[in-house]
């Protein structure tokens, strides 16, 4: 996973933990995808602030997810249901294989129910 996709997952998760300076921060570094100038601009805080802000923001949210590991989980179960998704499709194209489709997707139900 991109190191930048990771942050943004992460941040959907954790967001909440980080204080409203951070999540404004954050928002503007990964969301809109501003420079530390720009974002220092529009705060109102030193570039070095910024940095700062936004490394101690990926501290917390890394540390959340050790503890957690809810976004992992969460990546793990968009997976399965992609899985999920494909034997859906392949059943439709070929009703030979309904059988087999019906069981793979049975299994990747388990799987699924079991990273909740």
């Amino acid at each position: 996973m991109a190191k930048d996709l990771q942050y943004v997952m992460l941040f959907d998760c954790y967001g909440e933990f980080l204080t409203e300076r951070q999540k404004q921060v954050m928002e503007l570094y990964y969301g809109e995808d501003l420079s530390l100038g720009e974002i220092s601009e529009l705060s109102g805080i030193t570039r070095q602030a910024v940095r700062d802000s936004i490394k101690r923001s990926e501290e917390i949210l890394l540390d959340m997810e050790s503890k957690l590991r809810f976004a992992e989980r969460l990546s793990a179960l968009r997976e399965k249901f992609a899985e999920i998704d494909s034997a859906a499709a392949g059943m439709a194209e070929n009703i030979t294989s309904a059988a087999e489709k019906c069981s793979i997707i049975r299994e990747k139900v388990q799987e699924g129910l079991q990273l909740l």
